[in-house]
């Protein structure tokens, strides 16, 4: 799983996905999906600017947490 530390950031600096939408130009949609962590994917542009707007590296904004996988079961013969 890949966990999104947006909130985090956005709090530790104590902005709003609004301010970050205007200051970065990206869609609040998208702002609120990964703030949420309810986003499926993201444009690597839109990663980097994220990263340049808070200055941290990929690490910081992003972070894989290895969960366990439930066990598949064999299909019916």
């Amino acid at each position: 799983m890949i966990k999104c530390h947006l909130s985090r950031l956005m709090g530790e600096r104590k902005v709003r996905v609004a301010d970050v939408a205007l200051a970065t130009g990206l869609h609040r949609n998208m702002l609120t999906l990964l703030y949420r962590e309810t986003a499926k994917r993201i444009e690597l542009a839109d990663m980097e600017t994220l990263c340049r707007y808070f200055e941290v590296p990929v690490g910081e904004l992003f972070e894989f947490v290895d969960t366990p996988t439930p066990p598949q079961s064999e299909p019916a013969a």
